[in-house]
């Protein structure tokens, strides 16, 4: 069992910056894969970012170049580096661990990007 915390989230102006973390807790942190989600209103909940158990990453098109995923096995974190942030990147976040048929989730941060 992995429960997930995610922090991080809030207002930020379009441009800023903001980084998000998922706190897992349990053991064996380091061979889940980890995913970024993000669900804005009335949308399909849709992939942001993956990395791997071995660190490779992968992006959404439409935040390459702004955002980095990374992880920390130490401590059992991922991390979500939001830069140039968007008004379209308003959103809930989620984090997801994944491996083999387990699959748990945290309970999401909001993320608003306005003036």
């Amino acid at each position: 069992q992995v429960q997930l915390v995610e922090s991080g989230g809030g207002l930020v102006q379009p441009g800023g910056s903001l980084r998000l973390s998922c706190a897992a807790s349990g053991s064996a942190f380091n061979i889940y894969t980890m995913v970024w989600y993000r669900q804005a209103p009335g949308k399909q909940r849709e992939l942001v970012a993956v990395i791997t158990s071995l660190g490779r990453t992968n992006y959404a098109d439409s935040v390459k170049g702004r955002f980095t995923i990374s992880r920390d096995n130490a401590k059992n974190t991922v991390y979500l580096q939001m830069n140039s942030l968007k008004p379209e990147d308003t959103a809930v976040y989620y984090c997801n661990a994944v491996y083999g048929i387990s699959d748990y989730w945290g309970q999401g941060t909001q993320v608003t990007v306005s003036s």
